[in-house]
């Protein structure tokens, strides 16, 4: 459903946020660990990540990745999403065809509209303080 750049991208941020929440920053190479990813390909998802203002990228001595606490109701899972997948999620088709629509269904069409349609509410109405308080709590994980 998701490439494994908005995968990772995801468990980022939200590592970040359940960080940030306990007012740490976190490095590179930590967050790269503790979401199971390359480091440089991290480096990249990160980059884009802070480009788009979802994560704050601090430099120097004591720098690192951060996200305010007060941002963190407002950051949805579908910022994330777009930022790393654009919008392909939300209107795609479920067979990857580049003319399904309304007028021209594939054979999952109206099947896939409803699960497509239930994922971008989920992605749009999940923010990313939730899943960070989930990760302190120690509710869920992100890595076994």
């Amino acid at each position: 459903m998701f490439s494994k750049t908005c995968e990772y991208g995801i468990r980022a941020t939200i590592f970040i946020a359940s960080q940030s929440y306990q007012g740490n920053r976190v490095g590179l190479k930590d967050i790269a660990k503790k979401i199971d990813s390359p480091e440089a390909f991290t480096a990249k998802i990160l980059q884009i990540l802070s480009r788009d203002n979802i994560i704050n990228s601090i430099k120097g001595v004591g720098g690192g990745f951060e996200i305010a606490k007060e941002k963190m109701k407002e950051i949805k899972l579908a910022q994330i999403v777009s930022a790393l997948d654009g919008d392909s999620v939300f209107t795609g088709c479920g067979l990857g065809l580049s003319n399904c629509s309304e007028d021209h269904p594939c054979p999952m069409h109206d099947k896939f509209k409803s699960i497509r349609n239930d994922l971008a509410f989920m992605l749009e109405n999940t923010n990313l303080e939730e899943l960070a308080l989930g990760i302190k709590s120690g509710e869920t994980y992100l890595r076994y």
